[in-house]
């Protein structure tokens, strides 16, 4: 990679920890140029306006987010069980309050931008098709369907679990039952196979 490129990674990185902690509002060329530790003016010169800020921000999390579904894609047993599949989803939950903090944080703050952004917005697509992508494959692995509509179900799930998380009140959190990762991995997990049940298929029936 070269130095520039290297440079774009730092920049972008650094506004991902501004975006996560400061929120929108917070994400300016001078607090990246801090992060960073860079002179200022930086970053304006790498990303000249706050949009092409949010969209190297999306970019970069993008990128790095269906790489790592690739390379556990790759590198999964080749006998997996549907305790398996939970347990991946439990540890993804777990680690949404502790080192994958700043990631959903910031994840959250593009979803808000890629309202007025379609950049920002297709890089999120591009996380969404990722995951579900993964979802049906591990189902797949372990002898049990879901299909992309299941898929996204767990997905925006998943999203919604983080985001009540990270920003409801603790006593709320455990009311909800969001605090035990395993019981609400599985629950989701539940969710994303709810069409394929048979009895909602006869709902369906019914109500057409």
């Amino acid at each position: 990679m070269t130095q520039r490129g290297n440079r774009r990674e730092l920049l972008a990185d650094a506004a991902i920890e501004v975006l996560a902690r400061e929120g929108g509002r917070g994400l300016t060329h001078r607090a990246v140029d801090r992060e960073a530790g860079v002179p200022e003016g930086t970053a304006k010169n790498y990303h000249p306006t706050r949009s092409a800020l949010f969209r190297a921000i999306a970019r970069q999390m993008s990128e790095r987010h269906v790489a790592s579904l690739r390379e556990l894609a790759e590198h999964a047993p080749a006998e997996l069980t549907p305790d398996d599949v939970a347990a991946l989803y439990a540890a993804m939950l777990r680690r949404m309050t502790t080192s994958a903090r700043a990631h959903f944080l910031a994840l959250f703050e593009l979803h808000l931008e890629a309202v007025r952004d379609a950049e920002v917005r297709a890089a999120l697509g591009e996380i969404a098709r990722a995951n579900a992508d993964t979802a049906v494959r591990l189902h797949g692995a372990v002898g049990r369907r879901m299909s992309r509509r299941g898929a996204g179900l767990l997905d925006a799930g998943l999203l919604g679990a983080a985001l009540s998380v990270l920003s409801l009140p603790p006593e709320v959190v455990a009311d909800s039952g969001f605090d035990d990762p395993e019981v609400l991995a599985r629950a989701l997990l539940s969710l994303g196979s709810v069409e394929d049940d048979p009895v909602v298929g006869v709902l369906r029936g019914h109500a057409s």
